[in-house]
This record gives structure tokens, sequence and C-alpha cells, in this order.
């Protein structure tokens, strides 16, 4: 779905006539998986829902998974599961974007990762850190 620039995946900005239409499913059938927690759209000040582009996305993976078969409480963790990755993902940019920029502007600093047994390894821009591994940065005090 082509969405105008400057609004995000998940501005929720669709009535729920259009998010019905777009994701072929009965409004009736949105409010139900919005009353039972499966995809629950934005709010107006009003009350009235607002669908997001996400949202419809994950209509369109709920309608082709309850197709399949699978029961909504199984979609219901799928979905769980995904927005968490998304999550995670956004987290890990953030912090990576912040380890760059403790690494620019400050030269002196050194990166830090402690291992399973907790032995310290300093990092180098090259190394590749395990998923086990917490990362520390250890910044020199001011003069």
């Amino acid at each position: 779905m082509q969405l105008p620039e400057g609004v995000s995946e998940h501005d929720p900005i669709f009535p729920i006539a259009a998010a019905s239409e777009l994701a072929g499913m009965h409004p009736q059938t949105l409010r139900q998986y919005d009353r039972i927690g499966l995809v629950v759209p934005g709010r107006t000040r009003g009350g009235s829902r607002r669908y997001s582009a996400r949202n419809i996305a994950q209509l369109r993976q709920v309608a082709r998974l309850s197709g399949e078969g699978v029961p909504l409480a199984v979609i219901q963790r799928m979905l769980d599961l995904e927005d968490e990755v998304q999550d995670l993902r956004a987290e890990v940019r953030a912090l990576a974007e912040q380890l760059r920029e403790e690494r620019e502007t400050r030269p002196g600093a050194r990166v830090f990762a402690t291992n399973a047994e907790g032995g310290v390894v300093t990092l180098t821009g090259t190394t590749r850190v395990r998923r086990q591994t917490d990362i520390m940065i250890w910044r020199p005090p001011r003069e």
C-alpha cells in the first residue's frame, strides 16, 4: 500500500468503511477483531475507529491465516510476536545510532562487551557481537 509522503504505516488514517474494503472484510468482522484484541485500531477523540496501513496488513494476514485454518488465538500470538520483533528492531537501530554517535563524538571512548561467562572483550569497529553479549560504553572522565 502506497502512503502519502510524511504518513507512517502506523498512523491511524482509515475509517472502518475504507479499512474493511482495503482488507476485504465486512466492517462487523473488524469490530469483532477489535473487541477481542486481535487487531486494535486507533481512535478519534469522538471514539471512531481509525485503522493504519499496518492494521490493514494485519487484517489481510488474519484473513489469509484463518482461511488456512489457523485458530485466532494462534494468529493473535503471531501478530504479538511480529510487533515485538518490530519493536526490538527499532531499539537495535536506535542503539546502533547511539553507539555510532558516541564513537564519532568521543574518540577516546572505548566499547566493551561481556560474554556469558563474565569475561570482558574490547570491541573494535569490525568486531561482531553475539546475541548473548552485553555491550557497555566506557567514557573517560571529563577533565
